[in-house]
């Protein structure tokens, strides 16, 4: 006994002149008992039709009157139809997804083929199956080949079955429809109940709340476009599972189909994905079935596959509420979908939610280290850009978590953590006590709690990596002047090795990678207390290196080690860095080398390494970026392992 689908409120429903009656028309004057129920419905539609005097659809104003008229005797089978097709609220009525526009899709109607269907299974007049019925079923179910397929409509549940070019053996096929496909699947549907809900974040109105039904995120797929966000009706996520189900275990859990991020319901494919990677399994679904209704084919809505997301616990996603702070996540994707805002920003913003999507799904370290440098992205965009700060507000400070879930052991992370830590102290100014390196990556204050509109401290631009840390460096010895305390400029919280240093001098390491993982991880709250990960063989320090590389390092770890006298200082003097940058490291050498003698620091030999072949501004970058405590004391135990020789006063007084 088929469920009575009827949608007398859509044209082509069959109740108006110019519908198709085939398949309406029967059922109309069957007086059998398997449609007697269907029977019943169509008069009542019928009679409501005649009381509001309606020859053609409602109207906009008149559809809500005449809904709640049907609904009124409407007996559960239409009733439960309904709810799925079409929710009345406080305004106009909703439309889940599922569904099209209340049963029809354009200008095909569900209903109106479902009883076409009916027709070509089953003799409406005495409720007996078709010859062709049982071989039809056996296809529908168990996937059996059949010949005995119709030449029908099944819109956009099923796009692959519409026809045209390639969709036979010729140059084009008709549209090729098993009605068992068309009758189970309307049924099943009608299980998907819908209801109004009131949101606390949508004010007063009502907004629709239908079962694993979401506003959709295509943006986090490959296989779609951010523009067809604006197009698309949403997606449905349709759950899988493994073990047998009765009906009533199936309407609860389509009844219960709502999923919720703490407090609040779910907005979108990206927060469904969260919730799921949150949740984990329950209810015995193994994976979600993910389907967004895109606009393709001209103005035709198909049911589009986007992934298929499997039901586990994943702690990593547990992450992303931290870009939630602030709402500063809400305010990216909204200016995202902005058409005024600049498309550079909002393929980022696409990238990133590709990006989150993909952590949703996968444990590993890179996934994390992902996300971490699209959010840099983002920032330093909006470092360029008054208008985006307008509308932004700058990353929210993410704890220690991003590290320790991110970190590979890899030189370029090493090195792009090291640099994140420089933290140099200063007298307290509008409470800010530190000059990070936030701070000149993008005008923010420290902690990053707000713009700052003081943005003389930003000296990152989107040139070379080597040619921005020259420029942090000259930024950082002109504020350690300006507080006294030039010892102190490339203090780190964290540090690398020497090992990731050589690699960096070699050119072996992905600079990109490195600016763009500092970008995100200067917005990380890093931890004093970081050790650097062992290194078994301790890497050979390249000699020009070694000799330049005290200049380069905080007083605090030089006297910490004991290899800087208490009354004495090792501060960098400005020629080394210009000659550096001049690409004259032959000179900068001897100037180190000379200074360094004065210092009673035993050195091999009389005159400083050679350096052939080793850039300058590369040489200066690596010197720029903070070794570990324990990488310094063995960088200056080198050093000190070298002869010792005297120091005559002829040699102090040798020019540089």
């Amino acid at each position: 006994e088929p469920t009575p689908l009827v949608a007398p409120w859509n044209g082509g429903s069959g109740f108006f002149p110019k519908d198709n009656k085939e398949g309406i028309s029967p059922l109309a004057a069957t007086e059998c008992v398997r449609f007697r129920p269907y029977r019943h419905v169509i008069e009542l539609a019928g009679r409501t039709l005649a009381a509001l005097s309606l020859k053609e659809k409602p109207k906009k104003e008149q559809k809500s009157a005449f809904l709640n008229a049907v609904r009124n005797e409407a007996p559960d089978g239409l009733l439960r139809w309904m709810d799925a097709a079409v929710i009345l609220s406080d305004e106009d009525p909703s439309y889940p997804p599922l569904l099209g526009t209340g049963g029809n899709d354009g200008r095909l109607d569900f209903t109106n083929n479902f009883m076409q269907r009916l027709g070509e299974v089953f003799d409406i007049q005495s409720g007996g199956p078709k010859p062709q019925a049982r071989d039809l079923l056996d296809a529908a179910l168990m996937g059996v080949p059949t010949a005995a397929l119709v030449d029908g409509a099944i819109g956009q549940f099923s796009p692959g079955s519409a026809g045209g070019p390639n969709a036979a053996s010729g140059f084009e096929g008709d549209a090729r429809v098993n009605p068992w496909d068309f009758i189970l699947m309307l049924e099943g549907a009608a299980l998907f109940a819908a209801s109004a809900a009131r949101r606390l974040e949508s004010g007063s109105a009502a907004v629709l709340s239908a079962p694993f039904t979401v506003h959709c995120r295509l943006g986090t797929e490959g296989a779609s476009a951010l523009t067809d966000e604006s197009d698309a009706r949403g997606e449905i996520w349709m759950p899988i599972w493994n073990a047998h189900f009765t009906l009533e275990e199936i309407l609860a859990l389509l009844s219960e189909g709502r999923a919720a991020l703490g407090a609040r319901p779910v907005r979108d494919g990206l927060d469904f994905a969260r919730a799921v990677a949150r949740l984990g399994v329950d209810r015995g679904i193994s994976a979600f079935q993910r389907y967004g209704f895109v606009m393709r084919l001209g103005k035709a809505f198909l049911a589009t596959p986007l992934s298929r997301v499997a039901v586990r616990r994943n702690p990593q996603a547990d992450l992303i509420d931290e870009l939630e702070r602030r709402e500063w996540l809400g305010r990216v994707q909204r200016l995202a979908r902005d058409e005024k805002a600049p498309g550079a920003f909002r393929a980022a913003a696409a990238r990133l939610d590709a990006a989150l999507f993909a952590l949703t799904q996968r444990s590993d370290r890179a996934a994390v280290e992902n996300v971490l440098r699209h959010v840099g992205r983002i920032e330093a965009m909006c470092a360029g850009s008054p208008k985006l700060r307008e509308a932004l507000v700058p990353v929210p400070a993410l704890s220690y978590e991003w590290v320790r879930r991110a970190h590979d052991g890899g030189a370029e992370f090493q090195i792009a953590l090291a640099l994140a830590g420089l933290s140099l102290p200063r007298e307290r100014e509008g409470g800010r006590p530190y000059v990070g390196m936030r701070q000149h990556l993008a005008p923010v204050v420290f902690h990053g709690t707000d713009w700052d509109k003081n943005d003389y401290l930003v000296c990152w631009g989107t040139g070379a990596l080597t040619r921005n840390l020259a420029a942090v460096l000259h930024r950082r010895r002109l504020e350690a002047a300006r507080m006294n305390a030039e010892g102190e400029m490339l203090r780190s919280r964290s540090g690398a090795r020497i090992e990731d240093v050589q690699r960096f001098l070699a050119g072996e390491t992905d600079d990109r990678r490195i600016a763009e993982l500092l970008s995100g991880l200067a917005c990380v709250e890093l931890e004093d207390h970081f050790v650097a990960p062992e290194v078994q063989d301790f890497a050979m320090p390249l000699p020009a290196y070694a000799v330049l590389k005290p200049f380069f390092a905080s007083e605090s770890v030089l006297r910490a080690l004991g290899w800087l006298p208490p009354d004495r200082s090792l501060r960098l003097p400005a020629q080394i860095p210009a000659r550096l940058a001049a690409d004259d490291v032959a000179t900068a050498l001897q100037l180190a080398w000379q200074r360094l003698r004065a210092l009673g620091v035993k050195l091999p030999g009389r005159k400083p390494p050679c350096a052939a072949g080793i850039p300058g501004s590369r040489l200066l970058a690596a010197l720029t970026i903070p070794l570990a405590f324990a990488e310094t004391g063995r960088l200056l135990r080198w050093l000190d392992l070298t002869p010792e020789f005297d120091v005559s006063e002829e040699d102090l007084d040798q020019p540089a």
